[in-house]
């Protein structure tokens, strides 16, 4: 078996420029990476005690991230000339999925992109069918529900948490995702029976096609609550194998880290482990790297970079978050053996500086490092999915049925 292994670092939202179809989707212009660059070299990213100055990413920078950015938008960041040459493979990837949700996002990088239309719930009052609700609330045991309409996760557990405390009702909502979102107070709702009511819609919103349902736990009290760490995403099956399960058929061990095994609706992998924010994920990931056998696959989901920063549209949080993932690294960087493949990408687009809360439609950067791979641009890739095949090219399987390797004599 090859001794190759490889580790996926998905950056969960940092896109960098806009799609050639984002006006379809109204995200004209965005930039998530582009625009918290140019914010903190504005200033308008300083914050007393968090983050000051110009963006500070010397090993992304290093890994051609910069390049990547001018590649896929024309805009320039800083003169590239100034920087050294990349010390891997670089470039930008194109999303041939439909819509910009997660789940399509992670697929296709997998190599299996999304062909049909996912469902969305109408931004209007009431904007959940009454079939649904009303047998959600029946086979749940409900006594009702609250909210029924478009809201920030945050905003609506403020608005009805106390409310729901006192009726025992979950709070439903949605966004511009195709997602079923509940939310409900660990201690007076209980959060067993928060994933129990969760896997009751995930039967009920596959008549809609709605890519997730998604359970959204909180604590505290009026006034003062918090969401937890213990969010719960139940995801569609993806329509096709991925790279995860033909891995997982070739005898290999795909390790989980994160969210990703929801977002496969836990299917694929070997190993799954659980941690809540990218520091105690990079800890996870450095873990697995130390232990992890040959022909393996390790994915790892950075989600806070999208809910803690980019739909809160938190500027200087974004940027201290790219700060603080870059320190690490290093870290990563001196455990890797000598025929590990590293690859930096992500899902979509949440670009902070743009109203509203939503996604943004844009293309990824393509970032593919370690001991054995030599410099090289790879440009601008068709779809997400020519990372799943250079991956399952580098790791010695079969090719997928999608998209086509970026390796040159690999």
């Amino acid at each position: 078996m090859t001794q190759r292994r490889v580790c996926i670092l998905l950056m969960d939202s940092l896109g960098i420029g806009a799609s050639l179809d984002a006006p379809s989707y109204g995200d004209e212009g965005a930039d998530t990476f582009a625009h918290i660059h140019q914010a903190c070299e504005k200033g308008e990213a300083n914050v007393a005690g968090l983050r000051n100055g110009p963006l500070h990413i010397p090993n992304m920078s290093s890994l051609g991230i910069y390049h990547a950015a001018m590649a896929s938008s024309g805009t320039r960041l800083i003169p590239l000339n100034e920087l050294p040459v990349p010390s891997g493979c670089y470039g930008y990837a194109v999303e041939q999925s439909l819509g910009k949700d997660t789940p399509s996002g992670h697929w296709e990088i997998a190599g299996v992109p999304v062909r049909y239309e996912w469902g969305y719930f109408p931004d209007t009052a009431d904007c959940f069918p009454k079939k649904l609700i009303d047998e959600f609330v029946a086979q749940s045991g409900l006594p009702g529900v609250l909210g029924l309409k478009h809201a920030s996760g945050t905003d609506i557990m403020d608005e009805l948490g106390a409310e729901h405390i006192k009726t025992g009702k979950p709070i439903v909502y949605t966004s511009a995702d195709s997602v079923f979102q509940i939310a409900a107070h660990e201690d007076y709702f209980g959060l067993d029976r928060l994933y129990e009511i969760c896997l009751i819609a995930r039967n009920l919103v596959d008549e809609y096609q709605i890519g997730r349902v998604i359970a959204r736990p909180f604590t505290g009290e009026p006034g003062a609550f918090q969401r937890t760490g213990h969010r719960r995403d139940y995801a569609t099956l993806p329509p096709e194998p991925t790279l995860l399960d033909h891995l997982k058929a070739a005898g290999r061990e795909v390790i989980a880290i994160g969210k990703t095994a929801d977002i496969f609706a836990h299917q694929g992998m070997t190993q799954t482990i659980t941690a809540y924010g990218n520091m105690a994920l990079f800890d996870a990931t450095l873990d697995a790297l130390k232990s992890a056998p040959a022909g393996s696959l390790i994915f790892t989901n950075f989600v806070d970079f999208d809910s803690s920063f980019g739909h809160r549209r938190d500027v200087p949080g974004y940027a201290h978050a790219l700060e603080a993932f870059d320190v690490r690294l290093a870290e990563l960087l001196a455990v890797l053996r000598p025929d590990d493949l590293v690859v930096i990408a992500a899902d979509h687009g949440c670009d902070p500086t743009r109203p509203g809360s939503d996604h943004t439609r844009e293309h990824i950067p393509v970032l593919a490092f370690g001991p054995g791979i030599g410099s090289q641009f790879i440009g601008r890739r068709d779809t997400f999915a020519d990372i799943g095949q250079s991956l399952a090219e580098y790791l010695e399987i079969e090719p997928l049925t999608h998209g086509v390797s970026f390796f040159v004599n690999s």
